[in-house]
């Protein structure tokens, strides 16, 4: 009798386990869906086998969580013994499918009064994984520029590729904390790939909720939701010496998680002078303390070393494009920056109609610029920060969403000029102290008059301030504090949405926009202040078409920008470069995107076959702009390509392996605001192919090889505008090869 009551105390553990089958499927084809991620806690992770089936035994109900590179991750509570159908939505969703942040609305793409793009994480890395330029640039409307390795300009239609150095004019944001500093700069070569999981990028202005920067807004966000133990490493290789590596750790803590990553960075250049060695160290951590509210923190810390070979003449350009140009070498022109990022975000849902979340930075920054014609330090400090409410409701029979908030940012610089001896800081020339400070109070109204019709309303009031206290001068001028207070700035938007039925809607939008000059146009290098710069303001009038027929997205925008006050440079004969205001720009412009699945069967050997293409064509020129005795009115507007054409190709097949092909077309470029030095059109062809699996439960593989630039094209991916002595020029690689090996484990 005791013997059988001792088996049957053994045996009462496992009656209690129940099996549950799980079947995993598309949405919409209802087809199987194999090699699926299957995770719970306590179990063994699990990989759904051919017809998309997981067989599992628990005893209590579980979060389980579904994960597969070309789906949308997944989760959903599951009772043990039950029978369950998990469908999974593809990455490239129909536009109706789509969910974006645009405007601080989370809607469907097909419903957002705007013109949003999406740059998701496995785009990224259809590329060398060194930059964001290739990803980017295969958005219609965007163009990242790269004059040197590491060395970025950003411009989303045409906005800022008149700026000589840096990103201006377009507000940045990582983690919904600002990353464009209060002086309207953004330091975005700090950031690695892998700090960056999913972007969001907003065209034209949209200070009614953001504040400064006519160009738009790029939201990038990093992990958020750590689901599962994992160490990962990464080893990439190619052309020019480049190496770089990574080392990731995720770790589930309570309910939230703790995420480390490290990355180093190399490469000798293709051109002299042209060295990159940069570290990325990120520490992430997220609390779930309820269902209520949610605390995360970020720290980012980066150590940036990258030499400026600097811009060629044409001459120069002929006779050796790898050569730097003439002192460069000599004079050690590069930037050294360190700078620390911190981050705390919290947020709080008070009930089903009102929640808010609020976000605070620290940043110091440690800056060495030796450049041929001075050697500027600096030494910078800032803070701040950004808070929203958000309250969905009823007013009458009409649902409403509201946000307001506010946003307030902080700086303070050291900045020291000295003269540059043989890439050594020699005898100062001026030292200042700069303080910028910007803050804007936004409210917008979303107001849905019918099922299909949605209408927003937003405005936001700017406040913006620098100061340049000079403690010392060498030159002519005497020490002085000089300050620049723009007047209150009121920002409107009022924006349309319409649904023509459940597969297509129109939108349209009048919005206005403003962007201060940055201290670096007001504060030029060779110690002038120019305070009389104004504002560039402008009025964005906009019409757009979204679509999905079958499997075919088609996103089609068209819109005409009136800029007043714009911002050019010009160089003196010293070849310092300068700025102005130049009378006003009209910019007209056409944007389309079409994608399309040709095969999407996760059953078959070729599980997806998927073409894609982007259109831009922007069509601006001065209207008023006069340069002394010149008159460039009517002249297209410099720095800007009319017509770019980006065609993509993936291939997907089930033993894991695909291939990405992209070409990209652009345009000859003005170069001058005479036009009469252009960047001659060009073709860029490049490829990327690779195995990628899950080998067992617990491990995860990737082998991967590519080609840039395959057709081995003469071309600049940046130029200098404007340029001094001719010096238009910064030649990119020509044909060159890479590859790497991508191990991620499961503990």
């Amino acid at each position: 009798m005791k013997k059988l009551t001792l088996l049957l105390a053994l045996l009462f553990p496992l009656s209690l386990l129940a099996q549950t089958k799980i079947l995993i499927q598309e949405a919409g084809t209802n087809q199987a869906i194999p090699g699926v991620l299957v995770k719970a806690p306590g179990l063994k992770p699990q990989v759904s086998d051919s017809s998309g089936e997981v067989l599992l035994e628990f005893s209590a109900p579980l979060l389980f969580v579904f994960s597969h590179v070309s789906f949308e991750t997944q989760s959903l509570e599951i009772a043990p013994g039950t029978n369950v159908t998990i469908q999974l939505k593809s990455a490239t969703n129909a536009l109706s499918e789509v969910i974006v942040m645009g405007f601080e609305s989370e809607r469907p793409l097909l419903r957002q009064a705007g013109s949003v793009s999406r740059v998701l994480e496995n785009e990224l890395y259809r590329f060398n994984e060194t930059s964001i330029v290739n990803a980017f640039n295969t958005k219609a409307g965007v163009r990242v520029e790269e004059r040197a390795p590491a060395s970025y300009r950003i411009s989303i239609r045409g906005s800022s590729l008149r700026a000589p150095f840096g990103v201006r004019n377009v507000k940045v944001y990582w983690n919904e904390v600002p990353f464009t500093a209060p002086d309207g700069t953004t330091p975005l070569n700090l950031l690695d790939l892998s700090n960056i999981q999913n972007t969001e990028i907003i065209k034209g202005p949209a200070g009614s909720i953001y504040g400064a920067g006519n160009g738009g807004v790029i939201s990038l966000t990093s992990r958020q939701e750590i689901n599962e133990n994992r160490i990962a490493a990464d080893v990439g290789v190619g052309d020019f010496g480049l190496l770089r590596y990574r080392f990731g750790l995720d770790q589930k803590v309570n309910g939230g998680g703790l995420s480390v990553s490290y990355v180093k960075q190399k490469s000798d250049g293709y051109r002299e002078h042209s060295a990159v060695d940069r570290e990325v160290f990120q520490l992430s951590a997220l609390l779930k303390s309820s269902d209520k509210q949610k605390l995360s923190t970020q720290i980012l810390y980066t150590d940036l070393d990258y030499q400026i070979p600097g811009a060629l003449n044409a001459a120069q350009l002929a006779e050796d494009p790898t050569q730097a140009r003439p002192g460069s070498v000599g004079q050690n022109s590069s930037i050294s920056q360190k700078s620390l990022y911190g981050t705390l975000s919290h947020s709080y849902t008070f009930g089903s109609e009102l929640e808010n979340v609020t976000s605070l930075y620290m940043n110091t920054t440690d800056f060495e610029n030796p450049f041929i014609l001075d050697y500027k330090k600096e030494t910078a400090f800032g803070y701040g920060g950004r808070t929203k409410f958000v309250h969905n409701g009823m007013w009458g029979n009409f649902p409403v969403r509201m946000v307001a908030g506010g946003e307030y940012q902080f700086s303070k610089t050291l900045a020291q000029n000295f003269g540059n001896r043989a890439g050594k800081a020699d005898t100062i020339r001026f030292s200042d102290d700069l303080i910028a400070s910007q803050a804007f109070l936004f409210q917008q109204l979303e107001f849905e008059w019918s099922p299909k019709v949605l209408m927003t309303l937003g405005f936001s009031e700017n406040f913006s301030r620098f100061e340049i206290d000079r403690t010392i001068d060498a030159g002519r001028n005497n020490p002085a504090t000089n300050v620049r207070k723009f007047d209150p700035i009121i920002v409107p938007r009022i924006a349309l949405s319409v649904l023509l039925n459940a597969n297509s809607g129109v939108h349209g939008s009048i919005s206005s926009g403003f962007s201060p000059p940055t201290i670096d146009e007001v504060r030029t290098n060779e110690g002038s202040i120019n305070l009389d710069l104004e504002a560039e303001r402008g009025v964005n009038y906009e019409l757009g078409y979204r679509a999905q027929f079958g499997r075919f997205n088609l996103d089609l925008t068209t819109f005409y920008f009136k800029l007043d006050q714009t911002i050019t440079t010009f160089t003196n004969a010293q070849g310092v470069v300068l700025f102005q205001n130049a009378g006003a720009t009209n910019q007209k412009g056409v944007e389309a995107s079409l994608d399309y699945a040709l095969i999407r069967n996760q059953a078959g050997f070729v599980q997806e076959f998927k073409i894609a293409h982007a259109f831009t064509g922007h069509y601006f020129e001065f209207a008023q702009f006069t340069k002394g005795n010149d008159d460039f009115s009517g002249n297209k507007l410099t720095g800007v390509a009319p017509n770019t054409l980006v065609n993509q190709l993936d291939l997907r097949t089930k033993p894991g392996f695909y291939l990405n092909f992209t070409h990209q077309y652009v345009d000859k470029i003005p170069l001058n605001d005479a036009n009469t030095v252009f960047q001659d059109t060009y073709n860029l062809v490049g490829s990327r192919l690779g195995w990628r699996n899950t080998l067992g439960s617990r491990w995860d593989l990737e082998l991967y090889s590519g080609v840039d630039n395959l057709l081995d094209e003469s071309y600049s991916l940046g130029n200098d505008l404007n340029a001094f002595g001719g010096r238009f020029f910064q030649p990119a690689p020509g044909r060159n090869w890479y590859g790497g090996l991508k191990v991620g484990f499961r503990y």
